[in-house]
């Protein structure tokens, strides 16, 4: 039997991760003791109120059946509420919030709702990986890559984008705070992107996973305070420290979440009850837009490590500005190495047991660039720093 792919997969770069996995497996049987600073996994755990609502929830036997694949009715609700006292935005929990078993799926997913072949998709490169490959090739849509410079704050230069390509939109991806680079978005810049989508008539889903992943003063907006015409998605993933549960929502335009819905119905059952029962107990924490302790003490780990490497990297003469959200750290390789490409200098990495996240891995835009991940105690991102050092002297 011959076994051949749909265009649409072969249409797929190979994922630079395979290789870099393959790498550190040949290496940790060498006996290296590996630091990983390279996978956006948090190592805290899942706040304790939530792990024992899920175990209560888990043994009430109506909880153990088939959920409704728009999420369940209490879901929705808590999720409206959770956006009216945390960016004032009213929503329907009938018709503008849907579940989705994490933002990955819901950023695919809504491509399948409304890209045809051929239709253009706005991604920001670097940028997540899925926005151009899982959501835009996977649909035979044609991504168009809007780079993200430092020079403009990681932001895409709308004015940048030819007008016929912005005809031909069909759907604009926009993620901030961002990942890979820890930027952010003023609500000024999503004025203007909206503008853009209303007069070229095209989408807008704002991937907002890591809303509330911000330091010091900073509240990061939601493009729904702007108009209610677009989506965004956002997860319990990051806020509460529950990537491996997989549980996030969908939340705006009616029409779009229907959409999505029609999807998702013939594809998926949704996310287990017991864990949108979890997930509605760490919503209900949320008393105003300011962060309850479960997030905010987790929020203070993280500020302290992203402290704690950016002065640690500074000092020892790599130049690396300190991001406002996200538990990422976005930085130019250092100038002795960048002759090197960013994917062969972490590979240099390696060989002294660090482990980051390539730009490349993200786009072509992101070459010369690397990501840190502060998913590490600060003892191990002291020894990294001490390793990195011994590469730059």
């Amino acid at each position: 039997m011959k076994v051949e792919y749909a265009e649409r997969v072969k249409s797929l770069l190979k994922y630079i991760f395979v290789e870099i996995e393959q790498l550190i497996a040949e290496k940790r049987k060498e006996g290296v003791d590996f630091i990983p600073l390279g996978i956006g996994d948090p190592d805290l755990t899942t706040p304790d109120i939530i792990v024992q609502e899920m175990i209560e929830q888990a043994k009430i036997p109506e909880n153990q059946n088939y959920p409704a694949s728009m999420g369940e009715e209490f879901f929705r609700a808590e999720v409206a509420r959770w956006n009216k006292v945390r960016y004032g935005v009213d929503l329907n929990p009938k018709t503008e919030v849907t579940h989705v078993m994490g933002g990955k799926e819901g950023v695919a997913n809504i491509a399948r709702a409304f890209i045809n072949p051929g239709d253009t998709v706005l991604c920001p490169n670097p940028g997540y990986p899925v926005y151009s490959n899982g959501a835009s090739k996977l649909c035979d849509g044609k991504p168009y890559l809007m780079p993200l410079e430092k020079e403009n704050n990681y932001l895409p230069n709308l004015e940048d984008i030819d007008r016929k390509i912005l005809k031909k939109a069909k759907l604009m991806y926009l993620n901030y705070p961002n990942n890979p680079t820890g930027a952010i978005a003023p609500i000024e810049f999503l004025k203007k992107a909206v503008d853009y989508a209303e007069d070229y008539d095209f989408i807008i889903v704002y991937d907002n996973p890591y809303s509330e992943f911000t330091f010091e003063d900073y509240i990061a907006p939601s493009i729904l305070q702007v108009s209610n015409q677009h989506i965004e998605i956002n997860s319990s993933s990051k806020m509460f420290n529950m990537t491996g549960f997989r549980c996030g929502w969908v939340a705006g335009n009616a029409e779009i979440i229907e959409g999505l819905r029609k999807v998702k119905s013939q594809i998926d059952s949704g996310g287990p009850i017991f864990i949108q029962k979890g997930v509605v107990k760490g919503l209900k924490e949320y008393k105003s837009k300011e962060k309850p302790d479960i997030v905010a003490q987790s929020i203070k780990i993280y500020e302290k490590r992203r402290n704690l490497l950016v002065s640690g990297l500074n000092n020892i003469g790599w130049k690396t500005d300190l991001p406002k959200a996200t538990f990422y750290v976005w930085t130019q390789i250092p100038e002795k190495f960048r002759e090197m490409t960013c994917f062969d200098f972490v590979k240099k990495l390696l060989d002294i047991g660090v482990i980051l996240t390539p730009g490349t891995g993200f786009g072509e835009y992101g070459e010369g660039f690397v990501r840190f991940a502060l998913t590490q105690p600060e003892e191990r991102i002291k020894e990294a720093l001490d390793r990195i050092e011994t590469l730059l002297i």
